[in-house]
């Protein structure tokens, strides 16, 4: 047995916790191996909205575990909430839900040096979520970081105010105590909570359930753009969300990845700063942003939205090895005469088919290639005979550029409205 990856292929917000939900049933274990409460998967049944944060996507479905791996970073408060939220709608989180003891817990002190980060860089903004993430897995590396399986040893609270006390110095005159004392009584508050959860050693679980010949899919989040080596730097995340990450946030071996699922939308969209090639910023890029409701399932934000990017795309299927595709929110573009799709950037008179060393440096011209809508609604679409020519057409014109199969797509966003190809 192999793992499955399934993983987003431009800026996040793909669509990756609907498809994680869809294709749940095939197997055993889900396991999340990177980001943290900076994620925001958006699942949809039976006319009900739900939005995890941390938790795999596969905790509706009762004969699913679901393992948050050692690459997660965890803040207790968040997950706390987001439990008892499920638990409130009859989900059993403790059947369903182990979490690896290497995983990295976001301290409330590190909420704040986000924050203070943040104000410092002014104009420079990244677009942090001021979860902080960033300072989580800054500690992480730097060796000083505090894990979830340290819970269970007797010198955890000098660990933890070991970490806080040089988090304070950092901090200078920043105000720092209105919001401290706000989180840490919730956050030990939410420790107790969590401990109702089992705390696993997931490298050896997840193996020893491969020998076993359990099906397991690995979860990412966010997307490859905003990949910490691999994606439009520095305006990114602070984890590897490419299949690689999947390796050092789960403990699996290279030679054990199967199945590389990739995931994109119909278009593009962005939160948050950083270069955006194919941007939209007048009407179209509205009427996309209100028929699709991109706004951030985790922050709120207006998604910045525009034509798909095929040199970014291109990219993305290259760094991740994807076998196969998965495209989101057709429908979204079922009321639109032309559909354009980005083939080349030009810069300084030059044309490129790929991504460049850095397209925040430069003034990138989108070259476009225009193709005919389909002008039909989709979203009761069950299969593709029944398909518009012209969705049939721009099918195909994606999966003779990107040269990878699309095996799924989304029309809705209703678990019942995806349509799984042949």
């Amino acid at each position: 047995m192999k793992v499955d990856v399934l993983l987003g292929l431009q800026w996040g917000d793909e669509g990756k916790g609907k498809i994680v939900d869809v294709v749940t049933p095939k197997y055993d274990i889900i396991a999340r191996f990177q980001g943290g409460p900076n994620a925001g998967h958006t699942l949809i049944f039976e006319g009900k909205k739900q939005v995890l944060h941390t938790i795999p996507s596969g905790i509706f479905r009762e004969n699913t575990m679901n393992i948050i791996g050692n690459g997660v970073v965890i803040d207790p408060i968040t997950l706390k909430a987001e439990m008892e939220e499920l638990e409130a709608k009859g989900v059993d989180i403790p059947s369903r839900l182990m979490i690896s003891r290497k995983a990295h817990l976001i301290l409330p002190t590190h909420k704040i040096l986000d924050r203070y980060s943040e104000e410092q860089k002014g104009k420079l903004k990244i677009g942090s979520t001021l979860k902080g993430i960033g300072p989580t897995y800054m500690d992480k590396t730097g060796r000083n970081g505090v894990r979830f399986g340290d819970t269970q040893l007797h010198d955890f609270k000098e660990r933890y105010d070991h970490l806080k006390n040089k988090h304070i110095s950092m901090l200078g005159e920043f105000d720092y105590k209105p919001i401290l004392e706000e989180f840490e009584a919730k956050w030990f508050e939410a420790l107790e909570f969590l401990k109702k959860i089992t705390l696993i050693d997931s490298e050896h679980y997840l193996n020893n359930a491969l020998k076993e010949g359990k099906s397991i899919l690995a979860e990412g989040a966010q997307g490859t753009m905003l990949d910490i080596d691999f994606g439009t730097y520095p305006f990114v995340t602070s984890s590897n969300t490419v299949t690689a990450g999947t390796c050092t946030g789960l403990g699996i071996a290279p030679n054990k990845i199967g199945e590389v699922i990739g995931i994109f939308k119909a278009y593009c969209t962005r939160v948050g700063s950083g270069p955006f090639p194919t941007e939209l910023e007048g009407a179209v890029g509205e009427e996309i942003r209100k028929i699709g409701n991109e706004y951030g399932a985790t922050t709120g934000r207006d998604r910045r939205c525009g034509w798909i990017d095929l040199p970014a795309l291109k990219y993305a299927v290259m760094i991740n090895g994807a076998t196969q595709l998965t495209m989101m929110k057709a429908d979204v573009l079922d009321s639109f005469d032309t559909i354009s799709v980005c083939t080349h950037y030009e810069i300084d008179g030059e044309l490129f088919d790929y991504l460049p060393y850095d397209i925040t440096a430069h003034e990138i011209k989108p070259i476009y290639k225009s193709l005919k809508g389909w002008n039909t609604d989709l979203t009761g679409l069950k299969d593709l005979k029944n398909a518009p020519v012209e969705f049939l057409d721009y099918i195909t014109y994606l999966e003779q550029e990107l040269q990878v199969p699309i095996t799924i797509l989304s029309v809705g966003p209703d678990r019942d409205q995806t349509i799984v190809k042949n």
